[in-house]
């Protein structure tokens, strides 16, 4: 069986980090999906797909698949800078702002 651990990143429909501080087992596709000819919807028989398995620490996914025998990847996350603005939110609205501020 081969399986990848990683870290995921955020979701790009929210600006919060939540889920992003677990690792994550995720089994690779054993075999192809079919479409159905009638309904026209997407089937496979390979049931590790569907297996997501998190853990706080990425040396306990490698763990795991170690002592489970499973043959895995790991991808390191790819980290932001982050953008810390030196003002900060309360700066836009500030009495002693030097710019004129419109929409």
């Amino acid at each position: 069986m081969r399986a990848r651990i990683y870290q995921p990143a955020k979701t790009a429909m929210s600006s919060g980090m939540a889920k992003t501080q677990s690792w994550v087992l995720e089994f690779a596709p054993a075999s192809a999906r079919e479409v159905d000819p009638l309904m026209g919807w997407t089937s496979s028989d390979d049931m590790q797909s569907q297996v997501r398995l998190r853990f706080e620490t990425k040396e306990a996914a490698v763990e795991y698949a170690a002592e489970n025998g499973i043959n895995a990847d790991v991808q390191e996350p790819k980290k932001r800078k982050p953008n810390i603005r030196p003002g900060g939110y309360g700066e836009n609205f500030a009495t002693g702002r030097r710019g004129a501020w419109t929409h």
